[in-house]
């Protein structure tokens, strides 16, 4: 019990704590995010260096070691892209009607930069874990990255609870690239795709050959793809962010309104929805507002 429950709740209180901290400083005025980066940056150099460190630790220790290091990257990306220093060259609201490609390249612009941080991250992370055996680091932001794509891509292509609350109000043109509708193609593909890696690193961990090591390992990454699994469903049963981060989302009188953007509308289901975002909002969790009107 203790060999898998210990990683299985380091990764539960980690996801929880890490998210509601980065939604946390992501609060902080204008004038005092770059003291934020700063110190963000001062955790990213000790994560890589963690990172190469624990590359050729094969304990328990080094494993441990190695997810905590990926997950202080990946969390230095956050924070950088939810304070606006790394988001897009855009900051322009996605023009109602715009469709296709069209849309999806104006979309892209509005995250290259964090898309372009994250592969650079990406191709860090794998040159300090290259030559050893733990791989742990890799395998654990290379799950981070993949649930991001996977998540963005179905926010783009439409779900029935997309996070608006969570945008910062500086961040919040980004909301308009958001589709409410019923159900996308992707969603389910994705959904089955991480529950099977998830079921699958969960019968490598209960081997009864492992080493130690390899069992937290296994684990963790586990317990990573299943909180990526539920992330996913958050985007189709209505929650609010509050729920499991409301310590992370302070109140913050001097942070602006952002101007609503209304979603696109789908004549699938003849409902127009409009959304509009408190100056409470933060990152991820949103009020949102919706309004079904009569069918047009």
């Amino acid at each position: 019990m203790v060999r898998h429950g210990w990683p299985i709740l380091m990764a539960i209180l980690l996801w929880w704590s890490a998210t509601g901290a980065i939604l946390w400083l992501d609060r902080f005025r204008a004038g005092s995010r770059g003291r934020v980066m700063i110190g963000a940056t001062a955790m990213l150099a000790l994560a890589l260096v963690g990172l190469r460190l624990s590359a050729h630790d094969e304990s328990p220790w080094g494993v441990h070691l190695a997810f905590v290091s990926a997950l202080a990257v990946w969390g230095w990306n956050e924070i950088a892209f939810l304070s606006g220093c790394l988001a897009g060259s855009s900051k322009a609201p996605c023009p109602v009607g715009s469709t296709g490609w069209n849309r999806f390249g104006r979309g892209l612009g509005a995250v290259a930069h964090h898309e372009a941080a994250l592969l650079l991250s990406g191709i860090a992370v794998a040159a300090l874990c290259a030559g050893g055996p733990n791989r742990t680091g890799l395998a654990a932001f290379a799950i981070l990255w993949a649930m991001r794509v996977s998540a963005k891509l179905n926010l783009f292509l439409g779900v029935p609870n997309a996070p608006h609350d969570m945008l910062p109000a500086h961040l919040a043109h980004l909301g308009s690239f958001f589709r409410r509708r019923a159900m996308n193609l992707l969603f389910p593909v994705s959904v089955t795709a991480a529950t099977v890696l998830c079921l699958l690193l969960s019968q490598e961990a209960l081997r009864p050959d492992i080493t130690d090591a390899d069992a937290a390992s296994a684990t963790l990454l586990a317990a990573l793809a299943a909180l990526g699994v539920i992330e996913h469903w958050f985007l189709v049963f209505p929650w609010r962010a509050e729920t499991l981060w409301g310590w992370g989302l302070p109140v913050d009188p001097a942070t602006p309104a952002p101007e609503p953007h209304p979603l696109h509308r789908e004549p699938h289901d003849g409902a127009a929805f409009e959304v509009s975002i408190p100056p409470t909002a933060c990152g991820v969790s949103l009020s949102t507002v919706g309004r079904q009107g009569a069918a047009s």
